[in-house]
């Protein structure tokens, strides 16, 4: 039996559809054949690039004393290529926002070789904003998380070094009972200080036996191989019931994509995670976000149309009573983008929606075609 797999045997099987080989229950049913009911929405550029730095992912977008700030990596052609870095900008009003400015600048290695950053969200604690972003090479080894902070969204502190071999895919995010789970590829780290900074261990759907793995945007094609999975899986986004079940949701991807989403979960607060199981919510092999509305609903931001794979349209707001039917769907946007320059894997209409709630709207913030930045924001009482 190959080494990851000879631990599976003894990962919990919690929840009945979880076993057996058998496919998750959650689905969206999305049918692009029909005309689902467009949400009225304001939208603004953030950043659209000239002749330089034209590479633009990974967005993030939070409101702090007063101010909108987004975040994003940002490089001069290619996707992930050494030297990529992490830029801010600001907004008091959502519509007019400032030049990017720097937030981290990659280091070199020992062969002194420029570094790999990743933009990797905010997270707001006792008065103090957390950045964080993820570093590595380009052999794609020393994969470290990151973080500054700041009292004033403006200045900001020396770089910490959070313990953990970590690219996150969303930003750290409260579960019932008070813990902060980070949504990796495989890995989950979790942290019971509220800091944001402190305390972080690693956790994941990986045999633990591994130990900390580093969980980069290429380490996740060996973890899926050596578990011996049907499809290669990463960036996961996660939604909690009632019954404190944390479902973890993950992306199918490259050349195994099969046009759904997979699902991994939690009965203990994140302290372990099933084995992953194919679901009936079909996706566009991106990253997405789900979440949850005041009235207790179940979101999911993303694009469900799952060919022709890498268009990334239209962006689509799902809802769900359960958190297993998402089935009330809203077109949020599907207007084109049109690139200005190539570069490697620049595709995708809407890239890797993040989202987040404050007074009554819905706040967006994606990537266009990889190039460009744009935040949507929309009133929730639209909803239906």
């Amino acid at each position: 039996m190959p080494g990851f797999c000879r631990y599976l045997l003894f990962l919990p099987l919690w929840m009945p559809y979880l076993s057996n080989g058998q496919v998750s229950p959650i689905s969206n049913k999305f049918d692009s054949t029909i005309s689902y009911p467009r949400l009225s929405i304001e939208r603004h550029m953030v950043y659209e690039p000239v002749s330089s730095y034209m590479f633009s992912h990974h967005p993030y977008l939070c409101w702090f004393k007063g101010v909108y700030i987004s975040m994003w990596s940002n490089g001069m052609k290619d996707e992930d290529d050494p030297g990529q870095r992490v830029v801010v900008s600001y907004s008091t009003d959502f519509m007019h926002w400032s030049a990017p400015e720097v937030l981290a600048e990659p280091g070199k290695d020992k062969n002194g070789d420029r570094e790999i950053l990743t933009a990797a969200g905010f997270y707001e604690s006792n008065g103090q904003l957390v950045a964080y972003f993820g570093s590595y090479n380009k052999n794609r080894t020393h994969t470290l998380l990151l973080a500054r902070t700041s009292s004033d969204g403006r200045k900001w502190n020396q770089q910490l070094d959070l313990g953990i071999p970590v690219i996150p895919n969303h930003t750290p995010s409260r579960i019932i009972n008070g813990r902060l789970i980070i949504c990796g590829n495989f890995s989950f780290p979790y942290s019971d200080s509220s800091s944001g900074t402190e305390g972080w261990k690693m956790a994941g759907f990986y045999p633990q036996e591994m130990g900390m793995v580093s969980d980069n945007p290429w380490s996740f094609w060996k973890v899926s191989k050596g578990m011996e999975l049907p499809v290669s899986l990463c960036e996961g986004s996660f939604f909690q019931t009632d019954d404190s079940v944390i479902h973890m949701l993950l992306r199918s991807a490259g050349v195994t994509f099969d046009g759904y989403l997979w699902l991994t979960e939690s009965n203990d607060n994140g302290l372990t995670w099933s084995r992953p199981v194919k679901t009936g919510f079909t996706d566009n092999d991106h990253k997405f976000h789900f979440g949850r509305l005041p009235d207790s609903r179940f979101y999911y931001v993303g694009c469900p149309v799952a060919f022709p794979r890498g268009k990334r349209s239209p962006l689509v707001f799902s809802l769900s009573d359960d958190g297993i039917h998402f089935t009330n769907h809203h077109i949020i946007a599907d207007q084109p983008y049109t690139r200005k320059s190539e570069g490697r894997y620049k595709e995708g209409q809407y890239g890797y929606p993040t989202t987040f709630l404050m007074n009554g709207m819905m706040y967006i913030i994606i990537s266009r075609q990889k190039e460009g930045v744009e935040v949507i924001r929309f009133a929730i009482d639209q909803l239906f």
